[in-house]
């Protein structure tokens, strides 16, 4: 089993990863599933900079489960309003 993600941030929450010295994408140790509020409590990043995850490519809430070996993209709320329903982010 994969002990890791494959961890990605991007907008604001790039540059918050370049601050950490984080590389792109960050290679997070989890050994166990966990929500997308969870990751973010780990990582010491407030709920509010991440309005959605990416998890494989699929748009995600915040409750959504991360499992090891998942790809995890997270997305700063403020993406222009066209791009929120074409990536999933919001429906019609």
């Amino acid at each position: 089993m994969e002990t890791t993600i494959e961890l990605r941030g991007f907008a604001r929450l790039m540059n918050l990863f370049q601050e950490r010295g984080w590389p792109f994408p960050y290679y997070y140790p989890l050994s166990a599933p966990l929500s997308g509020y969870e990751l973010l409590e780990q990582l010491a990043i407030n709920k509010d900079q991440v309005e959605a995850l990416f998890i494989n490519g699929r748009a995600q809430p915040l409750d959504a489960v991360i499992n090891p070996g998942d790809r995890v993209a997270l997305i700063p709320p403020g993406t222009p309003g066209p791009y929120r329903i074409l990536l999933g982010i919001r429906s019609t």
